[in-house]
């Protein structure tokens, strides 16, 4: 067999497998699971109470819409009035309503997904919420492939953030896919998500089983290879907003998962250029985000005060200069050549750490960047 017959051959055999797994899902999400009493473990049900304005929100939207509702966290950035917004897997489209009435009438929300009975959902019930809203959304669900986003129609450069719900991990092309988002977003964009992780490579065993599959814990990124991907494709450091133990109910799956542990995160990915300043910056949130008037958290190791000058390492200063939070913060070098001043290091937990926290409580808050044995 020539070389280009067996990369052919190799070729449509990952086709086939990709295949096996849309249908797969496709049949989980559209006929197994009627709602998330359905489920078999605790990762589609939250990771923690939403914001209150979120939680407002919620109480407005079709009851056929949140039965419907298989996410693992709350990926809602607050603070989006008029942006453009994509929500990946999107479902019965629960997050991309609440996002349409958080972007106002001058902003968009579009939502893209694979399976004909969400989407459904989804479409039907636009109409009756523009009637609570007082104004008909800019609100769309485009049926297609977060893999192939620009197929689905999602153009280049388009997107001011992105949403996904517990979607990333069912891909069996996750890198395709967060490379697919990279392109879309404009310029200071923000991937801003919610999806399971595992903290070691996910064993054979569990990867084969259909059922596992579904509930995301097959497809579940070991956390350290997820971070590295994203890097590579020009993400900014990633940072953790928020992390929590998945549990399983199911005594089958407990004993194919074995040892290991899952975990709910929801990581802030922005596109923004390579921090090279060496000069020693602080930024000031001025406290204009509505719902977050006196303290704004930007990352589980990075809160701000309202109208309090905090110096700030290169990475963060240039996420908070360059992203579409910039209008909310005043970010300033403030080094002097005659003083010994450095550049502050990088503030960062180590994510295994943020896991071994969730799990058993065992990383000091007072030396967060290590983790008890």
């Amino acid at each position: 067999m020539s070389c280009s017959a067996q990369t052919s051959c190799v070729q449509k055999q990952d086709q086939q497998q990709d295949q096996q797994v849309y249908t797969s899902v496709k049949d989980y999400y559209g006929k197994v699971l009627q709602t998330t009493n359905d489920l078999k473990t605790s990762a589609c049900t939250g990771s923690s109470k939403p914001h209150p304005i979120v939680c407002r929100l919620l109480r407005t939207l079709p009851q056929a819409v949140t039965d419907k509702f298989y996410g693992c966290g709350n990926p809602l950035p607050l603070g989006i009035a008029g942006k453009d917004v994509l929500d990946l897997g999107s479902g019965s489209g629960r997050d991309c309503y609440v996002a349409a009435a958080l972007v106002g009438p001058q902003g968009s929300v579009t939502g893209v997904d694979m399976t004909d009975e969400q989407l459904q959902t989804a479409r039907k019930n636009i109409d009756a919420f523009g009637q609570t809203l007082g104004y008909q959304p800019n609100l769309k669900f485009l049926t297609g492939y977060i893999e192939a986003l620009e197929d689905a129609g999602v153009a280049n450069e388009s997107k001011d953030i992105c949403i996904s719900n517990c979607v990333v991990n069912l891909s069996p092309n996750k890198p395709q896919v967060l490379a697919g988002v990279y392109t879309a977003l404009r310029s200071g964009g923000e991937f801003h998500f919610s999806d399971m992780y595992s903290d070691r490579t996910v064993p054979k065993s569990v990867r084969q089983h259909e059922e596992l599959h579904g509930e995301g814990l097959t497809g579940a990124l070991f956390a350290n290879e997820f971070e590295r991907i994203v890097k590579k494709i020009g993400f900014a450091s990633p940072r953790v907003l928020s992390i929590r133990h998945i549990s399983i109910f199911d005594e089958q799956f407990k004993q194919l998962v074995g040892d290991t542990n899952y975990f709910s995160i929801t990581y802030r990915l922005f596109k923004v250029s390579s921090a090279i300043s060496e000069a020693d910056c602080t930024a000031m949130y001025l406290g204009t985000v509505e719902g977050h008037e006196e303290r704004y958290l930007l990352d589980i190791d990075n809160s701000f005060d309202t109208n309090a000058p905090k110096r700030v390492s290169a990475n963060t200063a240039t996420i908070l200069k360059e992203s579409w939070l910039a209008k909310y913060f005043v970010v300033e070098s403030t080094v002097d050549n005659n003083s010994d001043s450095q550049m502050i290091a990088e503030k960062r937990t180590p994510t295994e750490c943020l896991m071994k926290s969730a799990l058993q409580a065992e990383c000091s808050s007072s030396a967060p960047n290590s983790c008890s044995k």
